[in-house]
């Protein structure tokens, strides 16, 4: 498709993964009605808790039944489906859970897996993923009815050579899912992702969390989708909703051509 309807959904996730998974099918049922092509979920959408206990008795296989259950979904709704990330089980590592992004198409297939490569360890919030979170190792950009989509998960953003890795590898569209806190979200999540836009010359879709999921635990909200110039083209508010625009791949095309920055690189000159 040169044109796509994008959706993002900004979600104030729980601890209860029945409520969330319906809150969700309410969001799916919502973008089918306005015709969206592809709607993406954030970071750890049917689950935000406090332990790694937990985490592990929600945490499924691929082929458990929630991912079906979204699979079936796609179908029935006749849209693609991000789920921004979920807990996968790891049979090689009992003790620790992969953090994985699933791109479900329309016909319900699974299209892209991709596992967090970049653990968001922050002591200065009390916050350490690797404690329980296993790193994935393989960057993936998938081939997909709107385009060539890239795949990343929140604290990615923070490493810009992952993005112009998946630039380089063909990605049109990145996605980033997030559960972003409030504290770094306010001063980083923007200029973060309009410079991955600007940069790589992308269109950045970027789902998040917002609100109190709990004691000590609020994201940022912001929901957001940037164009390869870097303007914001829609912005979620403070509250959950779905928020959705067109992109345009004639556009990107556009700005790749009259500003040739990609071609300008000299990858050989750095270390």
């Amino acid at each position: 498709m040169i044109q796509s309807h994008i959706g993002v959904v900004q979600m104030r996730s729980s601890s209860d993964v029945e409520e969330n998974l319906a809150c969700a099918h309410k969001k799916i049922q919502l973008a089918a009605d306005k015709g969206v092509d592809l709607l993406a979920f954030p970071e750890t959408f049917l689950y935000v808790g406090r332990d790694n206990e937990e985490k592990h008795r929600v945490a499924q296989s691929l082929d458990g039944e929630l991912v079906q259950t979204f699979r079936d979904y796609a179908k029935k709704y006749d849209l693609s489906i991000l789920l921004g990330s979920i807990y996968e089980k790891t049979p090689d590592d009992p003790n620790r859970l992969y953090n994985t992004s699933i791109l479900v198409n329309r016909q319900g297939e699974l299209n892209g897996v991709y596992r967090k490569i970049h653990m968001c360890d922050a002591p200065a919030l009390g916050y350490n993923e690797s404690d329980g979170i296993k790193p994935g190792n393989i960057p993936v950009v998938v081939d997909h009815e709107i385009g060539k989509i890239g795949l990343t998960i929140c604290y990615d953003l923070r490493f810009p050579e992952l993005y112009r890795d998946l630039t380089a590898r063909g990605a049109e569209i990145i996605f980033v899912p997030a559960a972003f806190f409030l504290y770094t979200g306010k001063h980083h999540w923007l200029p973060l992702l309009i410079a991955r836009a600007i940069e790589n010359q992308v269109y950045i879709v970027a789902p998040n969390q917002w609100g109190e999921h709990h004691e000590g635990r609020v994201s940022y909200g912001s929901s957001v989708v940037i164009d390869p110039w870097g303007s914001i083209v829609c912005c979620a508010s403070e509250r959950p909703e779905v928020v959705s625009t067109m992109i345009d791949l004639a556009y990107l095309k556009e700005v790749r051509e009259n500003m040739p920055i990609l071609s300008h690189r000299r990858p050989e000159l750095y270390s």
